[in-house]
């Protein structure tokens, strides 16, 4: 991150690459210094908040709607062991960190209104040891089911025999029978359509935010051709048609992120934050005001932001 990913988008952009996609929140601040530089290369930053409406934008996806789901199956198997403490594993206070982790516990409350969610910030996206540091720090305090936001297979390789980790980025990190599911990205149909605008001369940079509709998006052991895991495959029928039922209907586009965000809701201060009825518009997802506010049924308080 910081000057070492500038450097290195620079040096794809001099060697004459015609669209650049930037991966990580990290990368932000570099991909607009070097899209300024380079006007005719497009640069797509995965995440982040910044364009130039010209050859700069960022993408991301409705992962809320994977991580409602998870908080789903996580409740369940919570409200199967007889244990309803779950734990959540975020980055940095960002937006979309609150975003996913309030999702997670929406979801949640519909399979385990009792659950309550304890909290371990991590401050990176990637970093394998303290991943295993928060995990094992979770489950030592009691919970069941450790569910992360970042990128490795900690939270199921650290949980002890009978306890579970839900993975995030990869379905390969769900590879062993502690893990319950991976919410992972399927990425592929979203770069291909941009790249064909970028070669049209019909990229513009902007906001551009997809749903589970669009096929870039998964949830393990749920989509066409996959197995459930041995942990989820046990759990109540009910609850799975559930999971079934819902992810039917973000796929056909007939339940998305408005629905999730979709009052009423109160957070843990008991302050209302959508009445019955009200919906949060896509400004209040993405906005750091908007989202800096844990779910009812969290335990955690909130973090200072900088």
């Amino acid at each position: 991150e910081g000057a070492d990913a500038e450097q290195v988008i620079r040096s794809l952009a001099c060697k004459g690459f015609d669209i650049i996609f930037t991966t990580s929140f990290g990368f932000m601040d570099g991909s607009e210094i070097v899209a300024d530089e380079f006007p005719d290369v497009d640069i797509v930053h995965i995440s982040g908040f910044k364009s130039n409406g010209e050859n700069f934008g960022n993408l991301m996806g409705a992962m809320e709607d994977m991580k409602y789901l998870a908080g789903m199956l996580a409740g369940s198997r919570a409200t199967m062991d007889g244990n309803t403490k779950l734990g959540y594993i975020p980055t940095f206070p960002i937006a979309e960190e609150f975003r996913l982790g309030n999702a997670f516990a929406l979801g949640a409350q519909e399979t385990c209104p009792e659950c309550t969610i304890d909290v371990r910030w991590i401050f990176t996206w990637h970093d394998p040891i303290l991943e295993q540091e928060a995990s094992k720090s979770l489950f030592d305090s009691g919970v069941q089911v450790v569910m992360t936001g970042a990128d490795t297979p900690a939270p199921a390789e650290a949980a002890p025999e009978g306890k579970w980790g839900i993975t995030y980025d990869y379905s390969g990190n769900c590879n062993i029978d502690a893990c319950l599911t991976s919410m992972y990205w399927n990425w592929g149909p979203e770069y291909a359509r941009i790249v064909e605008a970028s070669r049209n001369g019909e990229y513009a940079g902007g906001a551009d935010y997809f749903d589970a509709d669009s096929g870039s998006m998964g949830l393990l052991g749920f989509m066409e051709g996959e197995e459930l895991q041995p942990g989820v495959a046990e759990l109540p029928e009910e609850d799975l048609q559930l999971i079934r039922d819902t992810l039917e209907q973000m796929l056909a586009g007939e339940f998305t992120r408005f629905d999730i965000f979709k009052g009423p809701i109160t957070d843990n201060q008991g302050t209302e934050i959508l009445a019955e009825g009200e919906v949060m518009t896509q400004e209040d997802l993405e906005s750091i005001d908007a989202m800096y506010w844990w779910n009812e049924n969290f335990t955690a308080e909130l973090p200072e932001l900088e």
